[in-house]
């Protein structure tokens, strides 16, 4: 049962290192659109295959955060190498956004001595739109609204996912919102009077 969800989560590691190749030399082809999309909807599919055959645990959780970091990485990566001069006009914006992303990664391991992977409807919104801006930048060679999108989403999402850090005692997978959060925190203080 675990083997279908670990193989999805398993190919979009690998599909990391063929996306930047595909842009090594700044002119990825078909293959690398091929190879994003694949990954993408592996990442929408891999949660939804886990929880349908009752295996969703927190190391398959932790391993889905880690292919997300590694296939959306080297998309970033490859866009560098593709638009130098469309992500340097949008360098502190995304520098911003960077720097959030490492404030929760702190925040997850100063308090749980680990990285968060919560799983949010946000970072689902996240995922989404950079997969909107990434297809939007390599078909059309043009920025505009879907970089602004992905990066209006992805701070209030990398914001709220922060604030859940602050608000649960224990370290939690898939909590969906931070009114899940609020709602699982309660609980848990209520359990320990």
């Amino acid at each position: 049962k675990f083997l279908l969800p670990w193989s999805v989560i398993v190919n979009r590691i690998f599909t990391a290192p063929v996306l930047m190749w595909e842009a090594r030399e700044g002119h990825p082809g078909i293959l690398f659109l091929i190879a994003f999309s694949g990954a993408f909807f592996g990442d929408v599919f891999d949660g939804v295959i886990a929880r349908f055959l009752k295996v969703s645990n927190a190391a398959l959780r932790q391993g889905d955060s880690f292919a997300d970091v590694c296939l959306y990485s080297a998309v970033f990566w490859s866009a560098s190498r593709t638009f130098p001069q469309i992500i340097l006009e949008y360098k502190s914006p995304l520098l911003a956004l960077f720097c959030l992303q490492i404030t929760l990664l702190v925040a997850g391991l100063l308090k749980y001595r680990r990285p968060v992977c919560y799983h949010t409807y946000s970072a689902k919104a996240w995922g989404l739109s950079i997969y909107i801006a990434a297809m939007c930048l390599f078909l059309t060679h043009q920025d505009g609204w879907s970089l602004w999108l992905m990066i209006g989403v992805g701070a209030l999402h990398t914001l709220e996912e922060t604030a859940i850090t602050l608000i649960l005692p224990n370290w939690n997978y898939d909590v969906l919102s931070l009114f899940h959060a609020l709602k699982l925190a309660r609980t848990t203080e209520a359990s320990a009077e």
